[in-house]
């Protein structure tokens, strides 16, 4: 299951940064978004999670400490990355969960994404299926 993200209006990159951040301390979930997509390899994006993790651990790791200035714990840098790119279609952002998320999660997820978003005005939609 999956819960995608639409962005309207500026400033979108820093929008996406913020949901990046979200997601490090959401062990429960994987994501993507257009910017993992294109600025990791494909095969760093299809190899997360599979026998070859430790080898891409430092480009995940670097890759979210350049884009957010988090770090990311080796363990959870075989996780972060979904390796679903390819569903995000017209979305900017998608969090995957591992198993079916109760209400509960998915309301406490948007209040994240409420607060994170609101300094920066810019607004969004949020689809869970």
């Amino acid at each position: 299951m999956r819960s995608y993200i639409r962005l309207y209006g500026p400033p979108i990159l820093e929008a996406i940064k913020e949901l990046e951040k979200l997601a490090v301390d959401m062990p429960e979930v994987c994501v993507m978004d257009h910017f993992i997509q294109r600025d990791l390899s494909p095969k760093v994006a299809r190899e997360v999670g599979g026998s070859a993790v430790k080898t891409f651990d430092d480009p995940i790791s670097g890759f979210f400490m350049e884009r957010t200035g988090v770090v990311v714990s080796v363990k959870r840098c075989q996780s972060i990355i979904s390796k679903h790119g390819q569903k995000l279609g017209e979305y900017d952002f998608f969090f995957e969960w591992r198993k079916e998320p109760e209400t509960s999660q998915l309301n406490d997820l948007i209040r994240k994404i409420d607060d994170a978003l609101k300094p920066l005005g810019c607004l969004y939609t949020i689809t869970t299926k």
